[in-house]
């Protein structure tokens, strides 16, 4: 099975995947959660209305708040007799006014979570986010170019490592774009919790790439009369197995979590359900034939 020369192939089905994905995140954006954005996330249970059986919908809310003067961004039903409401920083006082205006209204109502998140820590947790990244990617790529040091020439160290990082490039703008696309027409919100999504799918997703590219590392010394891309492909080979079933897992571990875990968990486990697909992808069809395209490149100049 010959799968380098398709390499230009899997190059081209990573563009269709990742272009509609940063074309939505130029234009939209991500939909911040408060963690991000600053905010309350009020979530409110009717329980009059429960013990009647009647149901109180977004719009009621959505009146009573505006009647008070405090307009909410987002209001969704969470259950039959229950709602979530966001809107800009509130105080304690503030929320404590609204909350008499609804069992005015509604009858007595339950705070099931209640979080508030001022501008100045949204803005210090987004600047962090953005560093852990940062840091995290950096690290990656001087471990595996280390760890690749005493590869056979005429490859160098440095094409793994920078290969492995555009490969995690590639599974962040995935997911990140996913999620630009999901939040516009969905209104799926980004919390902190999705930044501990994209850091576990760079760990994930680097581990299916040096699997892959230690099976290259061996095997240029064991195939000499090999050409590099008939090693290349021979190690995919001899890796993808391993690396689909690993994946495999995971994937139906988080397609349960997905069905069946807590509301407040699946904008996390989407994250990793995403980003595991495409790292494992990823380390196929583009970290390797990369190393294919670095090693004729330097061949031919």
């Amino acid at each position: 099975m010959n799968l380098i020369k398709y390499r230009n192939f899997f190059f081209a089905l990573s563009l269709v995947i990742i272009i509609p994905g940063i074309v939505a995140l130029y234009v939209w954006g991500l939909n911040l959660g408060i963690d991000f954005a600053g905010g309350t996330l009020w979530e409110i249970k009717f329980v009059e209305s429960q013990k009647n059986s009647k149901q109180v919908s977004p719009f009621d809310v959505q009146n009573i708040l505006t009647k008070e003067g405090d307009e909410a961004s987002s209001i969704a039903k969470t259950s039959d007799y229950s709602v979530l409401v966001r809107t800009k920083v509130t105080d304690e006082a503030r929320t404590n006014d609204l909350k008499v205006k609804l069992k005015e209204a509604f009858g007595q109502t339950e705070d099931v979570r209640l979080e508030t998140v001022g501008p100045v820590i949204s803005r210090e947790l987004s600047r962090k986010a953005a560093t852990a990244i940062a840091v995290s990617i950096f690290a990656i790529v001087t471990y595996v170019t280390w760890a690749f040091r005493k590869v056979k020439k005429p490859t160098s160290a440095i094409a793994f490592g920078v290969c492995a990082i555009i490969a995690l490039v590639h599974d962040i703008i995935v997911v990140v774009g996913t999620f630009a696309i999901l939040g516009h027409f969905f209104g799926l919100e980004v919390d902190s919790l999705f930044i501990t999504a994209l850091l576990t799918i760079l760990g994930f997703s680097v581990h299916d790439t040096i699997v892959v590219f230690d099976r290259i590392r061996e095997n240029l010394k064991k195939y000499d009369d090999f050409s590099f891309e008939e090693v290349v492909n021979h190690s995919i080979v001899q890796t993808f197995a391993r690396s689909l079933n690993t994946s495999l897992t995971v994937v139906f571990v988080l397609l349960a979590l997905l069905l069946f875990g807590g509301q407040s968990i699946k904008t996390f486990v989407l994250a990793l359900f995403v980003g595991v697909i495409s790292g494992t992808y990823s380390s196929i069809a583009n970290a390797a034939p990369l190393l294919v395209v670095w090693h004729n490149f330097r061949i031919k100049h």
